[in-house]
């Protein structure tokens, strides 16, 4: 039997909790604790679920034990017991831990708010995972980042795409915190051009021609990305809607089917009861997809506290060569957190595919990757 990778999540925010919860459910990794600083309710969930924790910063252990939290030691203590690290601190914080994890040996996985050069690699699971085999470090990107790449990818590698241009709406703040800093009543653009997730795409696509333009609204509802791509030639609405069919954890979603809106659609991952209304699929509205001699037209909502979890349980498996097939390693991912093609398989047929498909479009299309009728699959026992 294959010994588990051992992890440790250096982070219990946003993305560090969803991470954690997703590395507990894998056959192949064991949790071996999370560390952070604070002593809140966000802690004292990873406490209810039986997570070993460990104080971030040695001078915090006393306060945090104080608060009655069962803190096992320090971060560098849990460090020597794991085989990789996921950095999930705020942006900045991470950069600053490189030196301690290069003392303790272990690999690492930083998020989308390092700089790419913290890594030297950008990664997202379908575009590059054989560039991350066994390599020391990556860098998972951003939740806008992702989705640009999921989508982009689907054309990029049938040699479609001259130039592409994108605009981002992103949500004001994250549910969580929106009592801090939520706006009201406007729209903040930013006034830099390309906004930073063009470029960090072509950290992961190399020869990707894309601009994009973002800008900030009064909604806290994950973001939405209206995409206009130039094609090398000719393409019908059909064959963008093949494209994005074959295409890894890209979902589709009807405005006819009352999803009119990123709260409906929020709002079915509630009823479809995904944990923390997570949505790990880029969803893209199937009836707003268009193609025309010159260009493919695509609207998609991001989930931003969520898409990009998938991405760092397959960055685990790549950097510690535990699986060497990319994706082998997303179909065991995707069935572990309940992904899916089709949100609502026994009422909505997906769209027709079209016989010719790409070796990697059929692969990952195999039987079981239609859309899943079973619900997602409830956590172990141990760490509810």
């Amino acid at each position: 039997m294959q010994k588990k990778v051992r992890v440790a999540v250096n982070g219990y925010g946003v993305i560090g909790k969803r991470v954690a919860d997703a590395v507990a459910r894998q056959d192949d990794m064991e949790l071996v604790g999370i560390s952070d600083v604070v002593v809140d309710y966000r802690i004292r969930v990873a406490a209810e679920r039986g997570y070993p924790i460990y104080a971030s910063m040695p001078e915090k252990m006393g306060e945090m034990k104080a608060a009655n939290l069962p803190v096992a030691g320090t971060l560098e203590e849990l460090l020597k017991k794991v085989d990789i690290v996921v950095d999930a601190t705020p942006k900045g914080i991470g950069a600053k831990n490189k030196p301690m994890y290069e003392k303790a040996g272990v690999k690492a996985i930083w998020q989308g708010g390092e700089k790419h050069e913290l890594a030297g690699l950008s990664f997202v699971a379908q575009v590059n995972y054989e560039k991350a085999l066994n390599k020391q470090y990556a860098r998972v990107v951003s939740c806008n980042t992702t989705a640009l790449c999921r989508v982009m990818n689907a054309l990029q590698k049938r040699g479609l795409i001259k130039r592409a241009r994108a605009v981002l709406m992103r949500r004001g703040t994250d549910p969580w915190e929106s009592h801090k800093n939520g706006m009201i009543n406007t729209v903040i653009p930013e006034t830099k051009v390309p906004s930073h997730q063009g470029p960090d795409a072509q950290t992961v696509m190399e020869g990707l021609n894309i601009t994009t333009l973002a800008a900030a609204g009064p909604y806290n509802l994950s973001h939405i990305h209206f995409a206009i791509v130039e094609t090398t030639r000719s393409i019908s609405t059909d064959e963008l809607r093949q494209a994005l069919m074959e295409e890894p954890r890209i979902a589709f979603v009807h405005a006819h089917d009352g999803l009119v809106a990123l709260n409906a659609v929020i709002e079915l991952m509630r009823d479809l009861e995904r944990p923390r209304h997570d949505m790990w699929e880029v969803a893209v509205w199937e009836d707003a997809l268009d193609a025309d001699e010159t260009d493919a037209y695509i609207t998609f909502q991001v989930d931003n506290e969520s898409i990009a979890i998938p991405e760092n349980i397959d960055c685990i498996r790549a950097l510690t060569g535990i699986e060497r097939d990319p994706i082998k390693s997303m179909k065991k991912t995707d069935a572990s957190l309940g992904i899916t093609k089709n949100f609502l398989p026994k009422t909505v047929q997906m769209p027709e595919m079209a016989p010719a498909m790409t070796e990697a479009g059929a692969a990952y299309m195999a039987e079981g990757y239609k859309g899943s009728e079973e619900p997602v699959p409830a956590m172990p026992a141990e760490q509810r």
